[in-house]
């Protein structure tokens, strides 16, 4: 099975808990009654990816013949026949709209051949239940995906055995996807596209693309450029189901050409991420380990980044990690951290929405402070890269920091027209009325003027 699982939101200040449902807003928040509608994203137009691709071949190959736990496969298997989709459970309102735009991407960017249906026999059956009956069978998962089964209780009975189990596959006829239908309508969207990629394509993540959801940083919620270039070549004629890696790797240079000409220029050797690194990533972003040890953990990551000199984006996120661990004992550490993590993500611009998470929190910092031109300056060229990558609960961050260093200015009007802005992407973003305040109470809270 492959999961997305469900670490902290990484793109937003803190966790919204609230104290109960209908507790109101505070002073600080605004005070209508009735939230705005939700809004939701259009035509979705992600840039291509930029990289060359001798890079994106290497990428290729070890999305498609690893795990994410590093078990190799024998060979690459795909759907081999026009796709069948069908939805069961309970979806939300929010989810077949969500869906159809991105079936819609699937046909148009990546030529995939995939079609709704409600006939019980479709290829890949998207199971909308509860999150606790996700947590049941894999606790730290959000979603997931597995091969041979259509159901929660075929999953359950045949859970342990080689029918489930993706290294015996050698072609793919059907599938479950299983995603929660209680979460926030970005959340559930964010696992369509992640697991519905994984059904269709590549099992692995890596943490060294900087463009991708196959990442398991979590920055990215929707399939990308790259992501869709992948696709395109997991299902071009040239390759089918059973073909080795060494076959494979044969046909991938003529077969990125093809797709991705610009892409053919020169590049460096890619360098793997080492499992040590890895391991120490997973252990500081976690919470089961304790404060020392995740403290511990992120030092090693920067200490194996340093020592392999990484300039690139997981330089940047082994700071990122020690920042999130350091953020709520040592604030200045943490921001000292997050200082580094956005250098290094500015290396490239692939990492734009990256750098767009590190300056919500520095703006948390500038607005605590009282500086609202500091975090004005900070916020303003990343709002438009959280609308570009349709992550409503970044946007929203961004907004509601907007309106707080512009009542830190004295300009309570703009302040309050980009707070109800705000309101209808949080509402997509975090999802009911009392998350939605929440999160508003939160940002609020940063402002020395409401404390």
């Amino acid at each position: 099975m492959s999961a997305r699982l469900a670490l902290p939101l990484l793109m937003v200040l803190h966790a919204c808990v609230p104290a109960t449902q209908s507790e109101m807003p505070t002073r600080a928040v605004i005070a209508e009654s009735t939230l705005p509608p939700m809004k939701t994203f259009g035509t979705a137009r992600p840039p291509a990816t930029l990289r060359p691709n001798s890079e994106i071949a290497a990428d290729f190959l070890d999305l498609a013949f690893q795990m994410e736990s590093g078990r190799a496969l024998p060979v690459l298997t795909r759907f081999e026949t026009p796709i069948t989709l069908r939805v069961t459970g309970t979806p939300p309102a929010t989810l077949g709209p969500d869906l159809h735009r991105l079936l819609t991407r699937l046909r148009n960017e990546s030529g995939v051949d995939i079609q709704l249906t409600t006939r019980k026999a479709a290829n890949i059956t998207i199971n909308a239940v509860a999150s606790t009956e996700i947590r049941k069978i894999l606790p730290e998962a959000a979603c997931f995906v597995a091969p041979n089964v259509s159901t929660l209780e075929e999953f359950r009975a045949a859970r342990r055995s080689s029918k489930t189990s993706w290294s015996e596959l050698r072609h793919r006829e059907k599938l479950a996807v299983f995603v929660p239908n209680d979460v926030s309508p970005q959340e559930i969207r964010d696992c369509l596209h992640e697991e519905l990629a994984q059904a269709l394509g590549p099992l692995n993540d890596l943490y060294r693309l900087p463009d991708s959801v196959f990442n398991d940083d979590n920055v990215h919620t929707v399939l990308t450029g790259f992501d869709m270039l992948i696709l395109r070549a997991y299902y071009d004629p040239a390759l089918k189901s059973g073909m080795t890696r060494a076959e494979v790797a044969a046909n991938l240079p003529d077969i990125l050409s093809r797709l991705n000409p610009q892409g053919d220029v020169a590049s460096r050797p890619v360098q793997p991420s080492p499992r040590a690194w890895s391991e120490a990533i997973q252990n500081a972003s976690g919470r089961s380990a304790s404060y020392a040890g995740r403290v511990a953990a992120a030092n090693e990551a920067i200490r194996i980044a340093t020592a392999l000199n990484w300039q690139d984006n997981r330089r940047a996120f082994s700071h990122y990690a020690m920042a999130q661990v350091m953020q709520s004992t040592d604030p200045e550490g943490a921001r000292a951290q997050y200082i580094a993590a956005d250098r290094f993500y500015a290396n490239a611009p692939e990492t734009r929405l990256h750098r767009a998470n590190v300056a919500a929190q520095l703006a948390a910092y500038a607005i605590s402070q009282g500086d609202g031109a500091q975090a004005l300056a900070i916020v303003a060229p990343h709002i438009t890269v959280a609308r570009q990558h349709e992550n409503a609960a970044l946007l929203t961050t961004l907004l509601l920091m907007q309106s707080e260093a512009l009542e830190l200015e004295s300009r309570s009007q703009e302040a309050r027209s980009v707070r109800l802005d705000s309101i209808g992407w949080a509402r997509y973003g975090f999802g009911p009325d009392w998350a939605v305040r929440a999160k508003l109470r939160e940002i609020a809270s940063l402002n020395p003027l409401k404390r």
